[in-house]
């Protein structure tokens, strides 16, 4: 049977289309995806985010393990402060990708995928016994993205109706991919959609009252198909569509989150560096590009990629893009640069313009 979030009951009740998501009963849209779109792009929405995994890692070497778990450097953080990055094997291979924050001295928080969630557990497990710390999943708490330009100040407004006039403070305070503990919970100026807004960790029990409250406040409920249209417009990978362990964050537009050096400069070791270091000037390393159809079709996960016919990759993820009306993709390719190309839509080549991600961020269409 699906694992059920505590915000279940309300998707039911507000007539969510529900679906299985990596053992989860989860919301694909409940009335319009195309609205809820467009509702986090010019206004505000909210999504159940509740099956991503959360863990706490705790202990006098927590920032040590952490250093040689990720990819991406802990020590560049300030207490409070959040980092993307990726979790790899010794080949460079994705694991994982995640959000890490440094809440204390000694005292760090992951978000991890739902669908990665025990082979990630088992492989942190593995890593940390020869570290002194401790790793708890919060199973206890429900977790809240409200996402859009009216995001925040509608979140400080229920906070503030809550009793939280605080919390709503020091929300507003924030800066992007900062966090802090509040009255209610955890709230992080992080996302997933292109747009501003909060990610909020909270009791469980509390969760249905405060997801009440937004929706009362006029912020929208948005399901995983809404996220995944959004996400691909901002450019943002997708576990087990940009990359996973046969990928190299180099390979899928992820360089960027591969800390070679630390804050000092002094070069620092991590699970995969080698394997990475040895392709790191490869020619023939494929790179991650960004597709806009200039001709009819939509384009889809596994189509081909042609450049005078000969093919050069293929989709990693692709879509119908509701702010720019017209298809895009992610598409993972190989050989030197190119300007434009074809996606191979039900046997026709359709012709495509090449751009660099993202497509569209704080509503405005970028390429």
């Amino acid at each position: 049977m699906a694992r059920q979030t505590p915000l279940h009951a309300l998707h039911r009740e507000l007539g969510a289309k529900m679906v299985d998501f990596a053992g989860w009963d989860m919301p694909l849209y409940y009335g319009s995806q195309l609205e809820e779109h467009l509702r986090v792009r010019e206004c505000a929405g909210m999504f159940d985010v509740s099956h991503m995994t959360v863990l706490d890692v705790t202990g006098t070497q927590a920032r040590r393990f952490l250093r040689h778990l990720l990819a991406n450097d802990v020590a560049r953080l300030h207490p409070g402060q959040a980092l993307y990055g990726c979790m790899l094997d010794e080949r460079g291979g994705v694991l994982d990708d995640l959000i890490a924050y440094w809440l204390d001295e000694g005292h760090y928080r992951l978000v991890l995928n739902a669908a990665t969630r025990d082979k990630d557990l088992a492989w942190i497990e593995r890593q940390c016994r020869d570290f002194e710390v401790a790793v708890a999943e919060r199973r206890e708490s429900a977790l809240i993205a409200v996402q859009g330009p009216q995001a925040r100040e509608r979140v400080h407004a229920v906070l503030e109706a809550s009793g939280d006039a605080a919390g709503a403070r020091t929300a507003a305070a924030l800066k992007p991919f900062h966090a802090a503990e509040i009255a209610t919970g955890f709230v992080a100026r992080t996302g997933y959609t292109g747009e501003d807004g909060y990610e909020i960790l909270l009791p469980a029990e509390a969760a249905p009252d405060f997801w009440r409250a937004l929706y009362n406040a006029g912020v929208a409920p948005a399901g995983l198909g809404a996220r995944d249209t959004l996400r691909l417009e901002a450019g943002m990978a997708l576990y087990g569509a940009e990359m996973d362990e046969t990928v190299l964050p180099l390979e899928a537009g992820l360089a960027w989150t591969v800390a070679w050096e630390g804050p000092d400069g002094t070069p620092r070791d991590f699970i995969g560096r080698a394997a990475l270091a040895a392709r790191r000037t490869d020619p023939a390393l494929r790179r991650q590009v960004g597709l806009v159809l200039e001709g009819r079709g939509v384009p889809r996960s596994g189509q081909a990629v042609q450049v005078d016919g000969a093919s050069v990759g293929e989709i990693t993820s692709g879509g119908f893009s509701p702010c720019m009306k017209q298809g895009i993709a992610l598409a993972r390719v190989r050989g030197a640069a190119f300007e434009r190309a074809q996606v191979l839509i039900r046997g026709k080549a359709v012709p495509a313009r090449v751009v660099k991600p993202p497509f569209v961020r704080h509503g405005k269409v970028l390429v």
